[in-house]
């Protein structure tokens, strides 16, 4: 007895099943030359000319490349760890349970002008500084991810808590260093289409800008200790202990922290930087400063001369002579092995510890810095 064949496709069956298969392919090739289009100018350009020769210049630079005060390693060897299994094996609970909750900033509180200071943290590192009277922007990132890449990357953990068409008129924007969580393109893109302000910069940094249309005179670079004035406003780059890439090439741009000093206000931003004896320099020099706004987060033991503690963060702020203490750096960008909420659990413990003023507002809420919310620990309900 025969056994029934099984039915043969047909060849156009096959043809059309090929042709869809092929389309797939090609539509899938295309999404991703069209997601990688933009990666070459998100590099960012290169020292060259006039900006090169000045940087050649400055104390910072020898050798071809810009150096912390005191020889510092990026990596330290971790014989005991591997590093990519923890990332993707690891056990930390890197992402809330439930979504951040974002705060729409109100109308400022009504004060004289010559008085005023409120900060607001939009989340990681951007944050508004409103100072007599001024309004100063520091590392402004709103794209979804922290890369050259819109398709991958780190991802934001939540969306920015205002558009960028809903920000304030500027007086200044403030750029730390040239990492993707602190400069990023489509960001700077937009401002510079929205607003009138100058970019400052570290030394360098400028030729990521030129790339991206900045025109000159919106772009001013600075070495540290160099201070540059809106009105009454000073504003000084200030030394850091960090390091600079967004290709292969390391620190061929300067990094830095900054001092924003108003007539009776100042506030001072450490950008990214481990712990180091500069922080007790700057306070001295230009301290006390009403507020600090300090990075607590990305970091371990693996990297400890660039990204601080939350512990070293308090002695930072103690160095600097601070008032208030307003941690950045966390709740935005998973960049570590750490639990997403650890490094503010931290932080106020230790603020607790060593009597230091805190406030951890929520992305998007103004802190008064006079009369600061108290903190009420909301990330440990989401955590």
């Amino acid at each position: 007895m025969r056994v029934p064949s099984e039915p043969k496709q047909s060849t156009t069956g096959r043809r059309i099943s090929g042709s869809v298969a092929g389309l797939t392919a090609l539509a899938g090739l295309a999404g991703l030359a069209w997601a990688a289009r933009e990666i070459p100018a998100a590099l960012g350009g290169r020292l060259a000319g006039a900006r090169a020769e000045r940087a050649a210049r400055s104390p910072q630079f020898r050798d071809g490349t810009f150096h912390n005060r005191a020889a510092t390693r990026t990596m330290t060897p971790a014989p005991d760890r591997n590093l990519l299994r923890e990332m993707i094996f690891g056990k930390q609970q890197r992402r809330p349970r439930v979504a951040v909750p974002l705060v729409r900033p109100v109308a400022a509180p009504e004060v004289d002008s010559a008085r005023e200071l409120n900060v607001i943290w939009y989340g990681h590192a951007s944050t508004l500084i409103e100072i007599e009277g001024r309004r100063v922007l520091l590392d402004p990132v709103w794209s979804d991810r922290c890369s050259p890449s819109a398709a991958v990357g780190p991802r934001r953990l939540h969306r920015p808590p205002v558009r960028l068409d809903e920000l304030p008129r500027l007086d200044a924007i403030l750029i730390s260093h040239d990492h993707y969580d602190h400069l990023d393109m489509a960001t700077v893109r937009e401002l510079t289409a929205r607003q009138s302000a100058p970019f400052l910069v570290p030394l360098g940094v400028g030729a990521h800008l030129d790339r991206w249309g900045v025109p000159a005179d919106r772009i001013i670079e600075l070495d540290w200790a160099q201070t540059h004035r809106l009105g009454e406003l000073e504003i000084t780059c200030a030394a850091a202990q960090h390091f600079s890439g967004r290709g292969l090439r390391r620190n061929g741009t300067l990094w830095s922290s900054w001092v924003v000093a108003g007539r009776q206000r100042r506030v001072y931003y450490t950008g990214d930087s481990g712990y180091f004896d500069g922080y007790a320099e700057i306070g001295a020099e230009h301290g006390p400063f009403d507020v600090t706004l300090v990075q607590i987060g990305a970091y371990d033991r693996a990297w400890p001369g660039i990204h601080m503690f939350p512990e070293e963060a308090v002695s930072a702020h103690l160095d600097l002579r601070g008032g208030l203490f307003v941690p950045v750096h966390w709740a935005t960008f998973n960049l570590a092995l750490h639990d997403w909420s650890e490094p503010v659990d931290r932080l106020w413990a230790e603020a607790k510890a060593r009597d230091v003023r805190l406030a951890v507002p929520r992305p998007g809420e103004r802190v008064v810095v006079d009369d600061p919310p108290p903190v009420d620990g909301w990330w440990q309900a989401i955590a």
